[in-house]
Parts: C-alpha cells; structure tokens; sequence
C-alpha cells in the first residue's frame, strides 16, 4: 500500500509539475491518434454510411467480413503494416518505418472498421425508419445515405469518440511499427508498458492518469456540444 501511496504521490507532482518527458509523450500520443481518426473517420463513415443505406448482392458476407476485422489484435495490424512498410515490402521505398507516419497509418487501419460498422448500424437503423420515405420522394443510394447520416450526426459524434478512445488506448500496433523509440515514437501506452516493465511505476501511473483524463474531458466535451447544438437547433 506504502508503495502505492508514493506512486500515485509521485505521478500526481508529475502531472502538475509538468515533467516534460511525461507531457511530450502525452502530445505525441494525442497527435498520432487525432490524425489517425481523421483519416480512418472520413473513409469509415462514406463507407459505413453506403452500407446503411444500399442492399446489394453479397451485402451480408461483406458484413460478415467486416464483423471479423473487428475482432482482428491490434498486433496482427502492426504486422501487416510493418510487412508494407519494410524495406522489401511494396511501400518500403516511402521510409516511414519506426515513424509517426507509420503509426497513424497502423491506428487508422485498426480503427476503420470500427468507424465502418458502428456508423453502418447508426445509419441502418435510421434507414429502417426513414429510408423507404426517402427513396419514395427519388433519393438514390448516395443521397439517401448522406441525408440519414446527416439526420444522425449526433449519434456519430458518439462514433467518433469510440474511435478515438480506440486508436489512443492501442498498444500492440503501433509498438511494432513505431518501435518505442525514446523522445521519438513512444506515445502514452507503449510508455506505460515499458516504464512498468522496468519498475518506473510513478511515470506508468502518471501517463495512465492522463490517459483517463483525456478520455473523460472528450466524453464530457461531446456531450456539451451535442446538447448546445440541440439547444441552437431548437432556438432556430
């Protein structure tokens, strides 16, 4: 417990001190995984949103297929990736192995299914209400699938920090692309990992404190922002 005690002691004068190993692991982090959200978030949502709104042949082995890359490990990501990226692979001439390109490039694709199969379900289910009044007044596919999503941008918000709160808590991907290079590629996880691992327990516990935090102010911001924008609707 004493030892306890000192850790959290010691994190906490971390934070607030502020160390500045700590903090430039904790904007590193911050910044891989915002770029690594956009991207994934701007083809997942198209794509989520064609496949709420379209039926086709094939369209549940699709899903089938998306389902399973949900449960593909982040580790098996950052192999793929690291096959592409090295040196004998097909993108191995762009140089981006054990890099922050290479690591935003690993969260993104770990996190595009998940943007893809949460919006699809959003927008399917809003298809289910609203979808058959729309093709009836002529809207085609794309249309329809853009008009729903738009209809629910409140719930993708939602979607948006799920995928957020996924790339930023991934560990195993971008530590076998990004290698954990100090002052470099290591972001907020794969520190916690190895200061653990090498009994540096107030650092752990500090970038795990923020870790929380970062999630819980964005959980918060959400939520203000989608009642201050139903507030704004309503006035207008």
């Amino acid at each position: 417990m004493t030892s306890f005690t000192d850790s959290f002691s010691t994190a906490v004068s971390l934070i607030s001190a502020p160390d500045p190993q700590l903090w430039s692991i904790v904007a590193r982090s911050l910044w891989v995984s915002a770029c690594a959200c956009a991207l994934a978030s701007g083809l997942g949502m198209v794509l989520g949103a064609a496949l709420g709104a379209t039926r086709f042949a094939g369209r549940q082995a699709v899903l089938a297929l998306l389902n399973t890359f949900l449960a593909v490990p982040s580790v098996v990501v950052g192999l793929v990736v690291y096959l592409l990226l090295s040196r004998s692979g097909p993108l191995g001439h762009l140089g981006w192995l054990f890099s922050l390109k290479a690591m935003v490039l690993a969260q993104a694709v770990l996190v595009l299914p998940v943007v893809t199969a949460l919006t699809r379900q959003v927008v399917e289910d809003a298809f289910e209400r609203n979808g058959e009044q729309l093709r009836s007044l002529g809207a085609g596919s794309l249309l329809t699938g853009t008009l729903l999503a738009w209809d629910e941008r409140y719930a993708l918000l939602t979607v948006l920090i799920a995928a957020f709160g996924r790339a930023i808590s991934e560990v195993g991907a971008v530590m076998v692309v990004g290698g954990n290079i100090e002052g470099f590629t290591r972001v907020m996880t794969t520190a916690i990992a190895l200061e653990t691992s090498k009994g540096d327990l107030p650092l752990a516990l500090g970038l795990g404190l923020v870790l929380l935090a970062v999630v819980l102010v964005l959980n918060a911001l959400v939520g203000v922002l989608r009642r201050g924008l139903l507030q704004l609707e309503m006035a207008a």
